[in-house]
């Protein structure tokens, strides 16, 4: 072959080449945006399918005006119920297993996470009358637990996620696991009360489903406290998971999960709104614990708030929200807790 036609064949050889890359680009381009539009569909199908408003109720009472979770700060109040048929509860006995409030700072794009123990002594609106928080949702459901928690922490609640143990199940199983630090050995029943049916050895491990649940409800080897630390772990825990690059393709099986068993008044654009805080990567999250302690004085066991530390955590609220300049000063490390904090003070 003369060298020039050699030439023209390697260049025809090149182009070829290219026209192929590009071709498979193109196509996979094609892929990715035809899998983004049906997530998209397919989210929209699960969000409005989990929507409803509790009770009609379109804004909070301690609002002047409607927010909007793009422009605004918000907070979100996570309600965890055992509903399950197995249970045989009916509407009356259903209480609320873990209760989370999270404020959103949309300037900052950082997040707090607060707590409540399920005993917490509180006035609960609905019953006239304080009893412990957990007994609000039997009232009228999640309008009920949102009065309460509003009453008590002194601020709006926004939006709600009303989520099952399937759905908390499902979402963790649809990851693949998730990542968590188990405190120490346990033996605990599951979903459907069989006891000793999950145990889990001490240590950083991958956790499925049913093992996160387990390890959410434990009350039997710490307290409520510890309990609402694990919950709040578990939650950071599943946030990081849905924003890493590796479950992109186990998007399709979250949302299913969440449509299936969860309820919000949280619209599809409003969940929208929220995909806002991971561009940066991960928010700035800070646990906050609600210092208290055990109280027997009635025969019946509660959960005694000290009112200095919880107007002192209504303060950090306000002020993430924006309701009033930002005055706090409480502390330099990721995690609030007022209960180490005391004991420190006296000496323990």
């Amino acid at each position: 072959m003369k060298r020039k036609d050699y030439r023209k064949s390697r260049t025809s050889k090149k182009r070829t080449a290219l026209k192929i890359i590009a071709t498979l680009v193109a196509s996979l381009l094609v892929c990715v945006s035809a899998y983004g539009i049906f997530l998209v569909k397919k989210a929209e199908n699960a969000a409005n399918q989990a929507f409803e408003e509790a009770d009609n109720r379109t804004m909070s009472d301690l609002r002047e005006e409607q927010v909007e979770p793009l422009h605004d700060n918000v907070s979100v109040l996570f309600i965890g119920v055992d509903d399950s048929e197995k249970r045989d509860q009916d509407d009356d006995n259903i209480r609320s297993d873990a209760l989370v409030l999270a404020t959103l700072n949309n300037e900052d794009k950082s997040v707090k996470l607060v707590s409540i123990p399920r005993d917490t002594y509180t006035y609960i609106p609905d019953a006239g009358y304080e009893d412990k928080i957990t007994h609000a949702y039997g009232y009228n459901g999640p309008s009920s637990t949102i009065e309460s928690v509003e009453g008590l922490l002194e601020v709006p609640v926004d939006y709600y996620v009303r989520m099952d143990f399937e759905a908390f199940i499902d979402i963790v199983d649809a990851l693949d696991g998730i990542e968590a630090e188990v405190p120490y050995d346990l033996s605990e029943k599951d979903e459907n009360d069989v006891h000793n049916a999950i145990v889990l050895e001490e240590g950083l491990q991958t956790l499925n489903g049913r093992e996160a649940l387990a390890l959410a409800r434990t009350r039997h080897y710490d307290n409520d406290i510890q309990r609402g630390k694990r919950q709040q772990m578990l939650i950071e825990s599943i946030m990081d998971e849905i924003l890493s690059a590796s479950s992109i393709t186990k998007y399709g099986d979250v949302i299913d999960a969440i449509g299936d068993n969860m309820k919000t008044n949280l619209s599809f654009k409003d969940m929208q709104s929220f995909f806002e805080y991971a561009k940066g990567g991960s928010p700035e999250v800070e646990t906050i614990t609600l210092d208290g302690y055990d109280d027997m004085s009635t025969g019946v066991y509660y959960w005694q708030l000290h009112e200095e530390s919880l107007m002192e955590i209504q303060d950090v609220l306000q002020s993430h929200l924006g309701l009033k300049p930002d005055t706090s000063t409480l502390t330099d490390s990721s995690e609030i807790d007022f209960s180490e904090q005391k004991a420190s003070e006296r000496g323990y």
